[in-house]
């Protein structure tokens, strides 16, 4: 795809982004577009926000379990970036904001260190980080009813949408075993999921090595400050302006929402 091209979806999806209406699938009407081509249209996508005054706070992986991977029939991981604007705490605007959101339990990684791939290992990865923590990311999609291939999610940012994280309940991830750990998510006061942390990619630790060294072959890097999500360790669950979610993490402790 041509630059031209490239900016004009771009800036298609950032209008969708904008005014909450959905699209068509890119590869609807680009059936050749490339994950490359994705992930340029991403980027021009970024920077519609960052010209609007969003700065870059962390980045987040997506598609990393068999549980979302099934869901929404995307077979591979992606990655996306996260602004300030999109985290939140407590209290969710998920109707002022939002198309068709749904949330996941993740556990995110505070970074202490700079990150550069290629090469990063997850011993390099255990020594950037400050902490690990429960988080829940709200994922939204700009296309119509989800109906995404890999190039479509890659290109909307990830299906970024809102994070929330509690960075009192942290762990050092040096001293916690992330591929065992249990979590429980709870909607309106009912169990909904439950996963442990080997459903992301055999251990989160993995997942943000991957990103770390899938960011270096675009030349970008992870930043000591950023906040990374891993990847849902259990399924996407639809989520409208009333709902209360839990997420609990056995030995590290809880993140709670509620959707306004």
């Amino acid at each position: 795809m041509n630059d031209e091209l490239i900016a004009q979806l771009g800036d298609s999806l950032f209008e969708s982004l904008r005014t909450r209406k959905t699209q068509a699938p890119l590869t609807d009407n680009y059936p050749n577009i490339t994950i490359d081509d994705a992930y340029r249209i991403s980027l021009h996508l970024l920077q519609r926000r960052l010209s609007e005054g969003e700065r870059i706070i962390g980045k987040k992986i997506g598609v990393t379990s068999e549980a979302v991977m099934s869901m929404l029939n995307v077979r591979q991981p992606d990655f996306g970036f996260m602004t300030d604007a999109m985290r939140h705490d407590g209290n969710m605007p998920i109707s002022k904001l939002l198309i068709q959101p749904r949330a996941e339990g993740e556990l995110a990684f505070i970074l202490k260190q700079n990150l550069m791939g290629p090469g990063v290992t997850n011993d390099d990865v255990l020594a950037a980080t400050e902490a690990v923590v429960p988080c829940f990311e709200v994922v939204d999609s700009r296309i119509d009813d989800w109906k995404i291939k890999i190039q479509d999610t890659v290109a909307d940012n990830a299906s970024c949408g809102l994070f929330t994280i509690n960075e009192a309940a942290a762990v050092d991830p040096k001293k916690f075993d992330l591929a065992n750990c249990e979590m429980i998510v709870s909607k309106n006061g009912s169990v909904i999921s439950t996963g442990r942390g080997h459903a992301a990619m055999g251990n989160p630790i993995n997942c943000v090595t991957w990103l770390a060294n899938t960011l270096g072959h675009y030349g970008i890097g992870l930043t000591a400050g950023d906040v990374v999500l891993s990847g849902s360790l259990v399924p996407l669950e639809p989520v409208k302006p009333g709902d209360v979610m839990t997420v609990h993490v056995t030995g590290i402790g809880e993140c709670c929402v509620n959707f306004t």
